[in-house]
């Protein structure tokens, strides 16, 4: 089964921090999450990228 991989980006520094493997189904908007990002030091949110 194929598997999409995908990333999210921090939106205050632009840095891809986390992978994610997504399935096969299709969504229509971008994944978004508040994670921690190691470069910025503070929770920030991040948004899926390809």
């Amino acid at each position: 089964m194929k598997r999409n991989k995908s990333a999210l980006a921090c939106t205050v520094c632009g840095s891809r921090n986390y992978s994610l493997d997504m399935g096969t189904k299709t969504r229509t908007e971008r994944l978004e999450v508040k994670k921690f990002c190691k470069y910025c030091g503070k929770h920030t949110l991040h948004k899926e990228t390809k």
